[in-house]
């Protein structure tokens, strides 16, 4: 009977080691994410920086395929208030996913060492029956 619990445990570890190991991919992929959507905020805030100093005059161009549009200035600068707000909901999706994965990733660590405790109580026992 103990030989079954050992192997139930090592499936329970290898199961739950997985499930740690898919859950920091699942973190690096939301922290890259993180990442990329700062890069593109700071860039939108800049370019907002600039539209700032614009004169009513200056001409505004957007870069379509490989050709530059004029665009009018007004509408340049709505486009970039709905990306900056779409980035900033994004980044705070994107961090709660950070914590909620941050989250499952401690309670399966958790797991694990629980699994690993059991399954070493389990070993010591079997070693101290056999060595009677």
């Amino acid at each position: 009977m103990a030989s079954v619990s050992v192997n139930t445990l090592q499936k329970n570890l290898e199961a739950a080691t997985r499930k740690y190991q898919d859950l920091q991919d699942d973190l690096s992929k939301a922290v890259e994410a993180r990442e990329r959507l700062a890069a593109q905020q700071v860039e939108s805030e800049n370019v907002k920086k600039e539209f700032a100093g614009l004169k009513p005059e200056n001409t505004v161009y957007k870069l379509i395929g490989p050709i530059l549009i004029p665009q009018d200035q007004s509408e340049a600068k709505s486009n970039v208030e709905k990306r900056l707000d779409f980035i900033t909901a994004e980044l705070k999706r994107v961090e709660n996913q950070i914590t909620e994965i941050g989250e499952q990733s401690e309670r399966a660590k958790t797991e694990i060492v629980q699994i690993q405790t059991a399954y070493q109580a389990l070993q010591q026992q079997k070693s101290s029956e056999s060595s009677k």
